[in-house]
């Protein structure tokens, strides 16, 4: 059984009732606890420290608002989103800070080790929380106290990116020192912040900034620096490592109820059936979908470590399967082959076989998820939030990809020895060539396009491309191509429904490959869309002093 510690949080007293007269009012709050009387143990903070956990993030489809997944058109994919009064993510996110800053205030000065352990989690929560506003806004008004209802502070005009970057990294390093080693957490703390979540927090923020600056005015050295020691950190720790129990299967487990618990997870959002569940495999394959595009098919690599532009290997696509022969076995622990049989959620006891449009619902690029596609039966033939399966929101595989890029990044090359300290192991768990700078030269590859190429497939459908190609400033040119799927005309598909209809055949492009959003219907400007519009509600009440960001 998984263990887990209660997410809410409900403060309740029983009313006393004394018999008598009383001749001194009493002021106590009869209904709550108040903060006086509240922290004041360990266990305390630990109950105030429980309820930063539902900030965050859950399994989502956030690679659609890119060129690598879609379902169908939405406006940040397709560039025509406008400012709105409020955000969730600027709301939830201050609400958490707020939270956080309460425990931290109430921890100062404060020597026993248990309190410093979940003032150290509160830390590591407000620095989460301005994470998640700083990767989309930039800037933002940093509030490190807990704010009177009349409190200047609480119109404070917005901090420069610089500081507020610094105040995450400074928070996670402050949290580090009195967080536990993944090794020291056992029984019903399985799952709380560590040291190794704050250090792996610490090198993805680190390596945003630094790829920003860098391909923005040629800085970023000094926060590529902090990305790379945060990864050495949790590498040279030994705390972490890839989950490979389900042997060449392995990368397709780790993303449903098999991988739960490993030495792969750093930071995981917590599930369990019938306490905490949900039921993302139904969106997965359902009406929604959760669909591949070609270019991420094109990016995986033929099994002799070549791209397909270049391998013998790679087969075409004259047939349903044969653009999947010989392929990164990702690929196909990625996407279902069209005609294979598989257990899938709508069909969790008798394998079925697998069309774009059956039994999935969305055939709208032709290719089929079959990461996250839970085998529980349980949660399949219970049709509610029965999935048990957690999010992995950092896990040690980006660790290794942040100490390849960051110092690819900083130094303009990568020796062997940190290629095999980094990107060869993850290879190696799905026995891909071994990736060298021998290699690389002789067959014209490029080192740069060849570890994006690697973060790319092993974090496909995770949620990384959106802050990627922003942070790389490719989305400008990424953004707006046609998003394409599976090649109709000319192969197999032109005689299989539904892409034999007319719709389909007239939605093709000059060789023959399904649009499925053409180029004319997404824009990405450059001049604004690099950050999102803060809402305009905030700004109103900030009487001027909370400026939008440019071009919005």
């Amino acid at each position: 059984m998984k263990h887990y510690f209660k997410l809410f949080l409900v403060f309740t007293m029983v009313l006393i009732f004394n018999s008598g007269c009383k001749k001194q009012l009493d002021l106590k709050p009869k209904d709550t606890l108040s903060d006086v009387i509240f922290y004041k143990t360990a266990a305390d903070f630990k109950l105030a420290a429980n309820g930063l956990y539902n900030s965050l993030e859950g399994l989502n489809f956030s690679d659609t608002e890119t060129d690598v997944a879609f379902n169908t058109a939405n406006a940040v994919s397709s560039g025509d989103y406008l400012p709105s009064e409020t955000v969730s993510t600027w709301t939830d996110a201050y609400y958490y800070i707020r939270n956080a800053n309460v425990i931290i205030s109430k921890g100062e000065g404060l020597t026993d080790p248990g309190i410093k352990n979940y003032v150290a989690e509160a830390r590591f929560f407000r620095a989460y929380n301005y994470w998640l506003l700083f990767r989309l806004f930039g800037g933002v008004p940093l509030v490190t106290k807990v704010l009177a209802v009349d409190d200047p502070e609480l119109y404070a005009a917005r901090s420069t990116r610089k500081e507020t970057v610094d105040l995450i990294l400074k928070d996670l390093a402050d949290a580090v020192v009195d967080l536990p080693a993944k090794s020291k957490v056992a029984g019903i703390d399985v799952g709380r912040i560590t040291a190794g979540a704050a250090s792996a927090l610490m090198a993805r923020v680190a390596l945003f900034e630094g790829t920003w600056q860098k391909y923005r005015n040629g800085n970023g050295g000094d926060y590529l620096d902090i990305a790379i020691s945060a990864a050495n950190t949790i590498i040279a720790s030994k705390e972490y490592d890839l989950f490979t129990a389900k042997g060449a299967q392995s990368y397709r487990y780790l993303f449903i109820e098999e991988g739960d618990d490993s030495r792969e997870s750093i930071l995981d959002r917590r599930h369990e059936v019938n306490i905490s569940g949900q039921q993302y495999p139904y969106s997965v394959v359902g009406t929604v979908c959760y669909l591949p595009t070609r270019k991420l098919a094109d990016m995986y690599l033929c099994k002799d470590g070549l791209p397909i532009t270049k391998s013998p290997q790679f087969n075409g696509y004259n047939t349903v399967s044969s653009e999947y022969d010989n392929r990164d076995p990702r690929m196909t622990m990625t996407m279902v082959i069209p005609g294979t049989s598989i257990v899938e959620v709508f069909n969790p006891l008798v394998p079925v076989v697998n069309w774009p449009n059956s039994p999935q619902r969305n055939g709208n690029t032709g290719y089929i998820t079959y990461k996250y596609l839970s085998e529980n039966v349980f949660g399949n033939t219970n049709n509610g939030d029965n999935f048990g399966y957690d999010h992995h929101i950092i896990r040690y595989a980006e660790v290794l990809m942040i100490y390849a890029e960051a110092m690819f990044e900083k130094n303009a090359a990568l020796s062997d020895d940190d290629l095999n300290k980094s990107v060869n192991v993850i290879r190696a768990r799905v026995n891909m060539p071994l990736l060298s700078n021998t290699f690389l030269t002789a067959n014209s590859l490029d080192l740069k396009t060849e570890l994006r190429r690697e973060r790319n497939v092993e974090f496909a459908l995770e949620g990384f491309r959106y802050d990627d190609i922003r942070r790389w400033k490719t989305a400008e040119t990424e953004m707006t191509q046609d998003i394409k799927g599976i090649k109709i005309k000319g192969t197999a598909w032109q005689t299989i429904a539904p892409y034999n209809g007319a719709s389909y055949q007239a939605r093709t492009d000059v060789n023959g490959f399904l649009i499925a959003q053409p180029a004319s219907a997404r824009s990405f400007n450059p001049e604004k869309h690099y950050l999102r519009p803060l809402p305009t509600r905030e700004i109103a009440l900030y009487k001027g002093k909370l400026t939008q960001n440019p071009n919005w």
